[in-house]
């Protein structure tokens, strides 16, 4: 059974769209986790879009379950994490000129560098795990640098049309079996929604899913922990069909 990571950065955005105080992300991650969050997710930018220093250092002092810092591989977001201490640092790709995160980090290209600050992290106690696209070249690079995780990329199977979403599935399906053969524990996340999100919690080997956007949204109408509740309820109890393991 998966568990539930809850990524609050879009919180923070509609606070920095006026450069406010409100809505704070820090006791919205304590409603996240009254709705039933196994963790919470920030993404601390390098040009601090939406998280800030402040919030990341409020949430390690509150968050009652697990913090999972997700960070570019630079040297400033590495003092950082050694001196938070998140449970878990997310290797990710970073451009400023995104909107969100587009794809896996290509560890196959940088396996050196990224090797010795997996070493760094996890020596001081910080479990890496690395934000892949479920390829196997990847997940051969994301063991070769030491790192205990990886989180598959979901973001192809979300936005794949109705015919496609099978084949997205299956690739996710074998990445997580390969990565597991590798000696990984597997993570997923990007663009998944209460729509499309059984099939994979129901991937066998699958450890927990990290979703904000569609939680975030949903909040807007029935609040927050209610929002994470019903997430939860979906990545617990995931129904579907034998066939294409899409949803009945």
């Amino acid at each position: 059974m998966a568990s539930l990571g809850v990524n609050i950065d879009h919180i923070a955005n509609v606070r920095q769209a006026r450069r406010t105080v409100e809505p704070d992300p820090v006791p919205m991650a304590l409603l996240a986790e009254l709705g039933g969050a196994d963790g919470i997710t920030v993404h601390l930018r390098e040009d601090r879009r939406h998280i800030q220093d402040r919030d990341v250092e409020l949430l390690r002092q509150t968050v009652r379950s697990r913090l999972n810092l997700e960070m570019a591989a630079t040297p400033e977001m590495e003092a950082i994490a050694m001196r938070i201490k998140p449970d878990m640092v997310t290797l990710v790709p970073e451009r400023r000129e995104e909107v969100t995160t587009e794809g896996g980090l290509n560890v196959a290209e940088q396996v050196q560098s990224l090797t010795d600050m997996v070493h760094r992290l996890q020596a001081d106690g910080i479990p890496v795990s690395l934000f892949v696209d479920p390829d196997i070249q990847q997940l051969q690079a994301c063991q070769a640098t030491g790192a205990r995780w990886v989180e598959l990329h979901t973001g192809t199977y979300a936005e794949a049309s109705w015919e496609q979403q099978p084949a997205e599935l299956a690739r996710l399906t074998e990445a997580t079996a390969q990565a597991r053969a590798l000696g990984l524990r597997v993570n997923a996340g990007h663009g998944l929604t209460y729509q499309n999100v059984e099939p994979v919690a129901a991937i066998e080997g699958m450890e927990e899913l990290n979703i904000g956007h569609t939680i975030v949204a949903r909040a807007l109408a029935v609040g927050l922990q209610s929002a994470v509740s019903e997430m939860r309820r979906l990545v617990e109890n995931p129904r579907r069909d034998p066939l294409f393991g899409r949803l009945n």
